[in-house]
């Protein structure tokens, strides 16, 4: 995968990119390359619990970088209906901050929402009818949303991107009981080509991943970092304001 990004830092601002191939069981890194123009020295971390990892630089006036990388992303596979439910306390203690509403994610205002849409179901087969909801009565429209617009704003919408198909199929999925999070991801396959939001869930003590748009196979998706939401995962981070002034983003088979 390849991405090359040019912004415009104007005023000087810090940064905080994850854009990097995550350091995560069963996905490994077997080449990358990371060139800036101008050449920034960046301070580099790599987060213990999900081997995601960022570059942090006060950045200033037009800055490129790319990254490159060859990925064995292991093998993947689509979530069963047969996939279990745990009670919660039969959860691990670390996957319980999924099950909480967050700041995109406000799964507390969904709970008659879905044992009315969706009850009768539990595990695999509530996710993949919550997905089937997601992909029937959500348009994939550009630029309905913003970076502000939250899952409950997408419901009433009815539309979004990636970002907001996965903060709705968080929210439904924390309001029934089962843990969700977000996932940046380079995805093989996708149209348009760019960076892409899905998420995963906790059942039959593993995580899941899902595409809620339904654009890339799961198969062809590579993490990049995971999250509580949008919030967690974004690919640029700054504390002032910038200016885009080109990217691309491509994954291909090797």
């Amino acid at each position: 995968m390849r991405a090359n990004l040019t912004w415009r830092f104007e005023p000087p601002t810090d940064a905080i990119y994850k854009i990097q191939v995550a350091h995560w069981p069963g996905q490994h890194v077997l080449e990358e390359r990371l060139v800036t123009v101008p050449h920034v020295d960046f301070i580099e971390n790599e987060d213990d619990e999900f081997g995601a990892r960022t570059l942090r630089a006060h950045l200033s006036g037009e800055v490129a970088l790319t990254y490159e990388a060859v990925v064995d992303n292991g093998s993947l596979k689509g979530l069963p209906a047969v996939t279990v439910q745990h009670d919660w306390n039969d959860l691990p203690a670390e996957v319980l901050t999924y099950l909480n509403p967050s700041r995109y994610c406000p799964s507390d205002q969904f709970g008659r929402f879905v044992d009315r849409t969706f009850g009768g179901t539990t595990g695999g087969d509530r996710v993949l009818k919550i997905l089937e909801w997601i992909r029937e009565n959500i348009e994939y429209e550009p630029g309905v949303s913003d970076t502000e617009t939250t899952a409950s704003r997408t419901f009433i919408d009815r539309a979004g991107v990636c970002r907001d198909f996965t903060h709705l199929g968080i929210t439904l999925c924390r309001a029934s009981g089962i843990p969700a999070r977000a996932v940046s991801a380079y995805a093989h396959q996708l149209t348009p080509p760019d960076f892409h939001a899905i998420f995963e869930i906790w059942l039959s003590n593993g995580w899941w991943l899902v595409d809620p748009t339904g654009l890339a196979p799961v198969e062809g998706l590579v993490r990049i970092a995971c999250g509580r939401d949008a919030a967690d995962i974004a690919f640029l981070t700054t504390q002032g304001d910038v200016r885009l002034v080109r990217q691309s983003v491509t994954a291909e088979a090797v």
